[in-house]
């Protein structure tokens, strides 16, 4: 029986869906306007990992999984760079499908992927029940407002208390604080030349919270078995959402499962571009990591667990990763699999998504004295719900092979000089390299 922690219960507990075997699932997607740190993909990781467990353990998924192509910073962005909301958004999005593909995220697991502009018709009518049904309230200047007096209920995710809710007072930006819980947008109002949309109280956009509603709702129903997302959603967006789609609805609960990934630090610091420890995940390829090496370093952290990046580590990981490929593209054809080892597996995974002690199992596997069919029959099991892609690894392993060992220590090399931004000689080694005949490409 799968097991996870809820954060609205505040505790792990049985995952029991309400129509098995199919489970409905959302997963609050990018805001594009910029690149994706590795941060962020964890959370993606980690939505990838609990839809191969919930398949893993024979649930029919369908999942959803949104793309906010609408925001404040996307109109600033596309303001300072001289340049349309859909140009920007559509450059992002490419980026960080990009990413995911390159980390073994599927996106054609997703029942559908949607933009939030595709929607705004939707958040309009949702947006008149709140306001029919008294949980709203229209101000002069055209904005609409969520009243949390309205919802006894508030604050059952997150745990803030009664006595900070500010009701009456309201905030305009989605950009708040746990000192800031008071009535928060549905809709903003704006001037005639900005960036806006026609409704029946005037010019202007949905606020952050509501898209998400509408479009899980709109797709898999009022209500929801599992809702995913970064713990820094809790409050206020996921708070929000709870209390806007139980009012339209009526129902309760909107989603019976929240479950959240912990934040992601950088030698012991919050990444951030002013601390300059802000890497994506096209940086760590230039420097000669294999994306999938960043995946098997998250699996090395339990989701719940804050995880600390170091570079160190990241080696640590393409070395395991790199030792896993030659092992397997050593065994030969699969056989049977190893069901006592399988067993294991499945309690680690079924565990809260216990991904670590998963992957001891999997090195047990390696360690064992059984037959090599059997073992590769069984890691390549377990890579359902991992998304190592182990069946490649005869074909990575030779690609490798091919680059001369010279060659390869020039990579390193330069790897180590562009990290520690001293291009100048990271340069030198690439002209050194192309004279040995072989052509560099970085990435952007």
């Amino acid at each position: 029986m799968l097991k996870i922690y809820n954060t609205l219960s505040h505790q792990v507990e049985e995952f029991n869906p309400q129509d098995p075997p199919k489970v409905t699932m959302y997963t609050c997607g990018p805001t594009v306007y910029d690149f994706m740190h590795i941060g962020n993909l964890r959370t993606f990781v980690f939505s990838d990992i609990l839809f191969r467990a919930l398949k893993y353990n024979g649930f029919k998924v369908e999942a959803v999984e949104n793309i906010t192509d609408i925001e404040d910073k996307i109109i600033k962005k596309a303001k300072d760079e001289g340049k349309t909301i859909g140009e920007i958004t559509k450059e992002y999005t490419k980026y960080f499908l990009e990413d995911v593909k390159k980390l073994n995220i599927n996106p054609e697991n997703l029942k559908e992927q949607p933009r939030a502009t595709e929607y705004v018709e939707k958040m309009i009518e949702f947006i008149k029940i709140l306001l029919e049904k008294g949980f709203a309230y229209l101000e002069k200047d055209g904005s609409v407002y969520f009243d949390i007096s309205k919802c006894p209920n508030y604050g059952k995710l997150s745990g803030v208390e009664k006595r900070e809710l500010k009701s009456g007072t309201r905030i305009l930006s989605d950009e708040y604080t746990k000192d800031d819980i008071r009535d928060f947008a549905l809709w903003k109002a704006v001037g005639k030349d900005e960036i806006g949309y026609d409704c029946p109280w005037g010019k202007g956009r949905p606020g952050w919270h509501i898209e998400c509603s509408v479009m899980s709702q709109s797709i898999l129903g009022n209500k929801i078995d599992i809702h995913t997302g970064g713990i820094d959603l809790i409050f206020p967006h996921h708070e929000n959402e709870i209390a806007q789609s139980e009012a339209k609805t009526g129902e309760s609960p909107f989603v019976k499962y929240w479950a959240h990934g912990a934040h992601m630090l950088v030698d012991g610091k919050k990444m951030s571009k002013s601390f300059h420890n802000f890497y994506t995940l096209s940086e760590l390829i230039d420097w000669g990591y294999n994306p999938l090496t960043l995946r098997y370093l998250f699996l090395q952290t339990h989701y719940r667990q804050e995880m600390n990046f170091t570079f160190e580590g990241l080696m640590a990981a393409q070395n395991a990763l790199e030792r896993l490929r030659r092992e397997i593209s050593a065994y030969g054809e699969a056989g049977e699999i190893l069901k006592g080892f399988e067993e294991q597996f499945l309690e680690a995974v079924n565990d809260d998504l216990n991904m670590p002690q998963a992957l001891s199992v999997l090195w047990e596997v390696v360690k064992s004295d059984s037959l090599s069919s059997q073992k590769v029959a069984t890691l390549f099991k377990f890579d359902e719900v991992l998304g190592l892609s182990l069946k490649d690894s005869k074909s990575i392993i030779q690609k490798e092979e091919e680059i001369p060992a010279e060659v390869q220590k020039l990579l390193k090399e330069r790897e180590i000089l562009r990290k520690d931004k001293k291009f100048e000689e990271a340069d030198k080694i690439r002209e050194k390299i192309i004279g040995m005949g072989f052509k560099v490409e970085d990435r952007v």
